[in-house]
């Protein structure tokens, strides 16, 4: 191994380090002593999610018992737990959305939201999310985000979002504004581990403003229906790596130039690496497309990846293999 790879491997290591203190920051917040636990659902003193957020305290640990929720929710404390009780994201949010925004808006920092089924979050301006992030600092875990506008949209700058072990199946919309699977604001890392988006319409499957994105051993599939345009797409720049991942664009693709695509609407972000190794892409359209489209300055580093159909591994002026 080259010590330039060694170099970008260290660099990716010292990020997940820094990751994991943030994220142990917040959860230390939320095993505060003044802590207390509130219970959602059928026989328990709050009926709704929206409740149990009215009352929540820096630090609580709120659990939602399996059901369908006709209701949305606005968390404003800080080191929030919000899980469903069980193993199999049986308790569903649907259909009601809060402050125009989403099924779940948070304004609260280092919050953990697992074991959740977000889904059909609609709004007037077709941007309605599943979860809409204005705080910092957000764990996702073991959430299944169904035919939202978005899946997951927001966040800013000193803010980490992560998320883990989620599916993100059918969101996305491009009536009016576009809407994506996940769409991340200008985090200063967002980083998505084995995790499935599939068949999203119209968008990206996972667009992203971080100064830092990391996608690790996912499943970014269109399908037969799926109608995405890229599968992953950093906008202004910044770090991207795209590591161990499955990879298909399907024929209903309704963008045709590229599978990753990194400063497509200007690099604004510095870009001091690009990474795509040991992914999996395949194109099952019946049109040439694009791999990797690197529109920055920095070069490209490709390393092995698997390709099949008709694709381009690369495009840039600034990339090299």
């Amino acid at each position: 191994m080259s010590d330039g790879r060694h170099g970008l491997r260290a660099t990716g290591l010292r990020r997940l380090r820094i990751l994991a203190v943030i994220i142990l920051v917040g959860l230390a917040a939320a095993s505060s002593a003044m802590s207390k636990t509130l219970e959602v659902g059928a026989g328990k003193l709050y009926k709704l999610p929206s409740q149990a957020a009215a009352e929540a305290q820096d630090g609580d640990l709120v659990v939602i018992e399996p059901g369908s929720y006709f209701d949305c929710a606005v968390w404003r404390a800080n080191g929030l737990t919000i899980e469903g009780a069980g193993a199999d994201a049986g308790a569903v949010i649907t259909d009601k959305t809060c402050m125009g925004k989403a099924l779940f808006v948070i304004v609260g920092n280092n919050t953990v939201v697992r074991n959740l089924t977000l889904t059909r979050a609609r709004v007037a301006d077709m941007n309605g999310a599943g979860i809409r992030l204005e705080g910092r600092n957000l764990l996702v875990e073991h959430v299944k985000f169904i035919d939202n506008q978005n899946g997951i949209l927001g966040g800013g700058p000193g803010s980490v979002l992560v998320v883990r072990d989620s599916e993100f199946v059918r969101n996305g919309t491009c009536a009016g504004a576009c809407a994506h699977g996940l769409y991340a604001g200008d985090v200063d890392l967002l980083h998505v581990e084995h995790s499935r988006f599939f068949e999203t319409r119209h968008a990206h499957h996972i667009k992203s403003r971080a100064l830092r994105t990391e996608v690790v051993g996912c499943n970014i599939t269109d399908g037969e229906n799926g109608t995405s345009s890229f599968l992953i797409e950093a906008p202004n720049g910044g770090s991207v790596i795209v590591r161990d991942n499955t990879l298909e664009k399907g024929p209903q693709s309704e963008n045709h130039g590229a599978a990753i695509s990194i400063g497509t609407e200007g690099v604004t972000h510095p870009t001091p690496e690009v990474l795509v190794e040991n992914n999996e892409f395949r194109n099952d359209g019946s049109f040439q497309t694009v791999f990797v489209n690197n529109l920055t300055a920095t070069p490209a580093l490709l390393l092995g990846n698997r390709l099949s159909g008709a694709v381009t591994a690369l495009k840039g002026d600034g990339s090299s293999q």
